[in-house]
């Protein structure tokens, strides 16, 4: 005997960006991942909120020889405050290249987020009338700036450039600083700290 009765299929839901950009005045880099893992990941309400992800502890080897730099001590969160007021300090924008998107497993990995709406490009840079580079942490999000800006995305590790109105931008690809990339801490920290260098965030 056939069942003819059609599968039941979960229903998609969109979800929206619940951080707002991050756009300090004075900011000449914009840093952009895909899309904050959910809520019960999160150590801070701040980008790159997960514990595991490694993006403050790369920055805090880089600028402060200190991969815990921005760890609260004794605790498994990091310390929002001190991440802003460096981010401010050093002029770093940051934001995510989806503003909307389908969870398919319920988690943050690329290759299970859907984009349902991108983030608005021109809009951000308008907000940053200094910034003349973007920075894109990982594949999602690269493939995401690439359709918005219109151009192909560089080799991870290299940038291209493309233009937003009259302003020429660098696109850099930085390689994920999930754990879920392999690569060793010290190396994705070489990488980001080459790219700062070039857009003279880090002297």
């Amino acid at each position: 005997m056939v069942d003819n009765e059609k599968a039941v299929v979960p229903e998609r839901t969109a979800e929206a960006h619940p951080l707002e950009p991050f756009l300090p005045e004075g900011a000449r880099l914009l840093m952009l991942g895909s899309f904050p893992p959910a809520r019960s990941r999160w150590s801070m309400e701040f980008y790159y909120p997960n514990f595991q992800n490694d993006m403050w502890r790369v920055m805090g080897l880089v600028f402060y020889g200190d991969r815990e730099r921005f760890v609260l001590p004794g605790s498994r969160r990091f310390d929002r405050e001190a991440i802003e007021t460096f981010c401010r300090e050093r002029g770093i924008a940051l934001s995510d290249t989806a503003a909307e998107v389908i969870r398919a497993r319920g988690n943050a990995a690329d290759k299970f987020l859907e984009v349902v709406r991108p983030f608005d490009l021109t809009g951000m840079l308008e907000r940053l009338p200094l910034c003349r580079a973007v920075a894109v942490t990982g594949q999602k999000a690269a493939e995401t700036l690439a359709a918005v800006a219109g151009c192909e995305p560089p080799a991870v590790g290299h940038f291209s450039e493309f233009r937003c109105g009259e302003r020429l931008l660098r696109f850099y690809r930085m390689p994920s600083t999930s754990r879920a990339y392999p690569k060793p801490l010290e190396e994705k920290a070489a990488v980001y700290r080459q790219m700062l260098l070039e857009t003279g965030i880090l002297s």
